[in-house]
């Protein structure tokens, strides 16, 4: 008996929307990297980028929990001296929502070359729309 090894070009991927109004941060960002990595697939193969597009709308309405909206913060270094830069949950959901739900989901995927390739096939937007309803996307359940 032979093993399966998915091959890139045999993979069809398909668009997935995730509506994460009203839901978990971590939750959409666990079912966007499943989507990503393309586990919910049988032809799923771990050194192959096996997953699909994932378009992650109303990112400025996600919920967490606790009291992470003012204690959670975020750290960017620009390499200089001085260039610490702290950030709130909250502050960044003003600034950019979408930031909240990238940095959770590139935080589950693999850190490597195949990681970046899989990182590129995510969308994610503050609002409700989004222009991708040419590749006619279906509604991913939480």
């Amino acid at each position: 008996m032979k093993t399966f090894s998915a091959k890139a070009e045999d993979v069809k991927r398909a668009w997935w929307v995730i509506d994460a109004k009203d839901q978990m941060l971590g939750h959409v960002a666990v079912k966007a990297a499943s989507l990503l990595r393309g586990k919910h697939k049988a032809i799923y193969t771990n050194h192959v980028d096996t997953g699909d597009f994932v378009v992650v709308i109303n990112a400025s309405q996600i919920k967490v929990s606790g009291k992470k909206d003012v204690q959670k913060t975020y750290m960017s270094f620009s390499g200089f001296v001085g260039g610490h830069k702290h950030e709130t949950f909250r502050a960044r959901r003003e600034r950019r929502p979408d930031l909240l739900v990238e940095r959770a989901v590139k935080g589950m995927i693999m850190h490597n070359a195949l990681g970046a390739t899989v990182y590129r096939k995510l969308k994610v937007y503050a609002g409700a729309e989004h222009p991708h309803e040419a590749q006619n996307p279906k509604a991913a359940n939480l």
